[in-house]
């Protein structure tokens, strides 16, 4: 079966027209961004970073928090953390500042018997009716986004995101 994927860009048009909550599942310990490449590789070095590149987005999220909606994140991640997330976590200051909500949920916190569907991998999840759910390479990088609205699916999707928020730490009391 041949999934049709939308670009990352075409992604975050949907930005453009959800209502109220816009929530994304982060469960990667690792993500090869290519906008994050020079940054992460001079954070890695200890060198000052130029963050500008995440303008965009930081834009994005103040200007449809500013109008009433919820963005939130939770990023279910391993301990110890590789690298990334770390940087990760240093950078997350900037998604807040922003307006977006961010949660960290340790992998040995899980509630029992949890089940990611989707093959595992991470989604937005958009007015709880529609999924943008990430495909990504074997180094990482994203391939593109596959639109799901199956009802079934997308209300197993918002059934977890209430279990794991309850759960997730708050970006300002996660002490990595």
């Amino acid at each position: 079966m041949c999934v049709k994927l939308i670009s990352s860009t075409q992604r975050n048009q949907l930005f453009e027209i959800f209502e109220r909550d816009a929530f994304h599942l982060e469960l990667r310990d690792d993500y090869s961004v290519p906008d994050e490449d020079s940054p992460f590789a001079s954070w890695l070095r200890g060198e000052s970073v130029d963050y500008s590149y995440m303008e965009p987005w930081t834009q994005l999220i103040r200007r449809v928090t500013g109008e009433g909606k919820s963005v939130r994140r939770i990023r279910v991640i391993t301990e110890p953390h590789t690298p990334y997330i770390q940087w990760e976590h240093a950078t997350t200051a900037l998604n807040h500042e922003a307006g977006e909500e961010i949660r960290w949920l340790p992998r040995h916190r899980l509630p029992e018997g949890i089940i990611f569907p989707l093959a595992g991998n991470d989604w937005w999840l958009y007015d709880d009716r529609l999924l943008a759910v990430g495909h990504f390479d074997s180094q990482g990088r994203v391939l593109g986004s596959e639109i799901v609205e199956d009802p079934a699916t997308v209300a197993e999707c918002v059934r977890l995101r209430d279990v794991l928020w309850a759960v997730a730490i708050p970006h300002s009391e996660y002490k990595p």
